[in-house]
């Protein structure tokens, strides 16, 4: 984040509204965030999407998927005039929801909040500044007073509340209480190897939402020729973890099944929060390398965390449909633990 509030140049703009909306409020444009805070039925976009509106009438983001935009920012603007936080409902019906997007109808409420006099810009400012630090925080909004507080849930009266929704990473309303809102760090993927596989699997996982990067010390194999635009360092894998100090936020994919490569990316993964780590490598690889991470003392608890040989069992055989097979056992472990 620069000092203008710009958001970051590796964050995409979709993912980027509370960034956003504070670099127009300080342009002296004006701001208002709208958040979705609750669905009914076929609703299009989950509770916690996010449209940034400015005075000038310009969006990033979406609520709806297009249906109610237009309503949103109409809102939007007026309470830029009058300051005042709004709470819309809009509902649609089965006999109209496939004229606007929803197939079998919905209903969704949106909080809207004016940068300023409604939420206080410091507020959006230590958010945006918690988001660029890789910080979880949450964002708590209580609708019938507007207070809000901006958390890491630690000694906080939603503590529970909280916790549960950072590991979820869902945000929602509490019954009969605030919307909390949830920003997690975003997902990172560290793949130890530029082999086949990887030139798939890199592309996939940013469409998933992680933010990848490849390290392999030879040049030949990780080159911008072989993975254009992709983040690559060239480092040995243990120095290269040292730098990206992998978080509960992270998957580590280890693809040369090469003990001189793969040993020390998996003893620095073992060693960090990481949710996910899979090895590339046949059962019989396996077992060597199990060997191997005993030998070097490493405790049954930590063997126990590995995934291998990697990927859900699906039959996969080509390079992209083992890194689909990849993707889908780190979402597995994601969301079901």
């Amino acid at each position: 984040m620069d000092q203008t509030g710009a958001a970051p140049a590796d964050r995409a703009d979709h993912d980027s509204i509370p960034e956003i909306a504070l670099a127009w409020h300080q342009a002296g444009k004006g701001a208002a965030l709208a958040t979705v805070v609750e669905t009914w039925g076929s609703a299009p976009r989950q509770v916690g999407s996010q449209l940034a509106i400015s005075g000038e009438g310009e969006i990033m983001g979406s609520v709806s998927g297009g249906c109610v935009e237009g309503a949103v920012v109409t809102e939007a603007l007026e309470a830029l005039a009058d300051g005042r936080p709004r709470l819309l409902t809009f509902g649609v019906s089965d006999e109209t929801a496939f004229a606007v997007g929803l197939a079998c109808g919905g209903t969704i409420r949106v909080l809207v909040m004016p940068i300023g006099r409604g939420m206080p810009a410091p507020l959006l400012a230590d958010l945006v500044a918690a988001r660029a630090a890789r910080r979880a925080v949450a964002l708590v909004t209580y609708l019938d007073s507007w207070d809000q507080r901006l958390t890491d849930g630690a000694r906080d009266p939603l503590e529970p509340a909280i916790r549960a929704r950072f590991r979820s990473d869902r945000s929602g309303l509490e019954e009969g209480g605030p919307f909390i809102a949830v920003h997690n760090p975003p997902l990172r993927m560290i793949v130890v190897g530029a082999v086949h596989i990887a030139q798939p699997l890199l592309p996939m996982a940013r469409a998933c939402g992680y933010d990848p990067v490849l390290i392999d010390p030879r040049d030949s194999f990780g080159s911008a020729r072989r993975f254009p635009g992709e983040t690559i360092l060239n480092d040995w894998p243990d120095e290269a973890m040292a730098v990206l100090s992998p978080d509960a936020r992270t998957a580590v994919v280890t693809l040369t099944h090469d003990p001189k490569l793969d040993d020390p990316a998996i003893l620095a993964a073992l060693a960090s929060p990481a949710f996910y780590l899979g090895c590339l490598g046949s059962s019989r690889t396996h077992a060597k390398r199990l060997e191997r991470l005993r030998a070097a003392g490493v405790a049954e608890s930590d063997i126990a965390r590995i995934h291998a040989p990697v990927g859900l069992d699906i039959g996969a055989k080509s390079p992209a449909e083992i890194a689909v097979s990849v993707l889908a056992q780190i979402t597995q472990v994601l969301r079901q633990g």
